[in-house]
């Protein structure tokens, strides 16, 4: 039996590639690009063009679990040729977002939720992790730390519960190699509700230096957030803060509730990145 892994350029993608490999199952690495993935000797690669049907079946040959990102794009056609490939299981990295209200209209979760109907309409078992806040979003400030300068935010005292990365690759290997997770759609969090400038105090901690930060209006938050993302996606997050700016973030599962193991800290992950936000 094969593991298909899709986004196996992505962390997460690549960290359940690793963990599959070293424990001796037979995966194959897809990407649209698949001369740039960097994957373990001896595992295959190939190529996954969601705009390329013809790519469909060679990349699906003896596979019987996927692990799929969210994209809309050709799903329909790509759920058909994996059901002729005999998949049996396709494991989503979706997004929390789906379950917010409006989430169809919502440029954030519709992107998953189109993809999480797709599946449930297949004749293929589906589980759908639905990751909330990424720890690794941090990196976002990461030019601006490096750079001494102000971290600018328009909520600094939003809630969230960012979770590693690392505890989203152990879920996803559990839901690939066992039964605990089939058929089931799980919301993630980390173990601790912490605002924005909570993490930033963390930050500092870990680079042992200071970070500024800085309230500003959300017009300028639009304005700077913009040069970067369409202005739909930058509405989407700024409400998003502005509603989680009242009360701590709620907890979902984690490590410790789906496989009773501790979940990561922020912590943990800022000492793990601290380079990030050095000035090369």
């Amino acid at each position: 039996m094969t593991i298909l892994i899709t986004g196996a350029r992505g962390k997460v993608g690549h960290a359940i590639l690793s963990r599959l490999h070293s424990a001796g199952l037979t995966v194959r690495a897809a990407s649209a690009r698949p001369a740039q993935l960097t994957v373990p000797a001896g595992v295959e690669t190939a190529e996954l063009g969601l705009d390329r049907p013809e790519t469909f079946a060679p990349a699906l040959r003896d596979v019987r679990q996927v692990f799929l990102y969210p994209e809309p794009a050709g799903i329909h056609d790509l759920i058909k040729a994996a059901e002729s490939a005999g998949v049996e299981h396709v494991v989503l990295l979706s997004s929390a977002s789906v379950l917010g209200p409006d989430a169809e209209k919502d440029p954030l979760a519709g992107h998953s939720l189109k993809v999480e109907r797709a599946l449930a309409a297949s004749n293929l078992t589906s589980t759908f992790l639905r990751p909330d806040a990424f720890a690794s979003n941090s990196l976002g400030w990461a030019w601006f730390i490096g750079n001494s300068e102000p971290v600018q935010l328009a909520y600094p005292d939003a809630h969230i519960a960012p979770i590693h990365p690392e505890d989203i690759a152990d879920i996803a290997v559990e839901a690939l190699t066992g039964d605990l997770l089939t058929g089931r759609s799980v919301t993630l969090t980390g173990a601790e509700s912490l605002t924005f400038r909570e993490q930033l105090a963390i930050l500092a901690d870990a680079l042992g230096r200071e970070i500024p930060v800085e309230h500003i209006t959300r017009a300028e938050a639009e304005q700077q957030m913009g040069r970067h993302m369409p202005a739909p996606m930058v509405s989407s997050l700024l409400n998003l803060w502005e509603a989680a700016n009242h009360a701590p973030a709620a907890i979902a599962d984690t490590t410790q509730t789906l496989l009773g193991r501790p979940a990561r800290t922020y912590r943990q992950w800022a000492q793990q990145n601290a380079a990030a936000f050095t000035r090369h």
